[in-house]
């Protein structure tokens, strides 16, 4: 299923205000377990993977992203949820954890089969490897236009 058919219009949310990634994951977690996509425990999950296993992805831009996800035991039915940040907060980067990644994009995974996660990583990926469309996602103001941009 295309990437713009998983996103759970009521856990995207533009120009977040956090302090560090843990608030992220918090608030996007939150959104997904209020609309009925999450189990109770899939944020502390996804907080305990990402300490273990980051997802921070420079992407070589303006605009560097995060996929944090977890367990398909944590998830009750597919979904993601998408987040612009108001100001970057570091995530350690997925392929040298030492280094800190500034973060301005995040694409929360809640995804409910294993194999499911490969193909939606490489929809993600299509995404940013367009980084005109990063630019644009970044000066949205409405969730609607999220949805219509990433459905081209």
């Amino acid at each position: 299923m295309p990437l713009s058919e998983n996103l759970v219009k009521d856990a995207i949310v533009l120009h977040l205000q956090a302090e560090c990634w843990t608030d992220v994951v918090k608030v996007l977690g939150g959104k997904l377990e209020a609309a009925g996509y999450v189990k109770e425990t899939y944020t502390c999950a996804v907080i305990e993977r990402e300490k273990t296993l980051p997802t921070g992805l420079p992407l070589g831009g303006s605009y560097d992203v995060a996929i944090p996800h977890t367990d398909v035991i944590h998830v009750l039915k597919p979904g993601i949820a998408f987040a612009t940040l108001e100001k970057p907060v570091n995530f350690q980067n997925m392929v040298d954890p030492s280094q800190a990644v500034p973060v301005s994009l995040v694409f929360m995974l809640a995804l409910s089969e294993p194999h499911a996660q490969v193909e939606m990583l490489q929809e993600i990926a299509g995404v940013f490897q367009d980084l005109s469309l990063v630019e644009s996602l970044m000066q949205l103001n409405d969730t609607a236009e999220v949805l219509t941009l990433l459905k081209r």
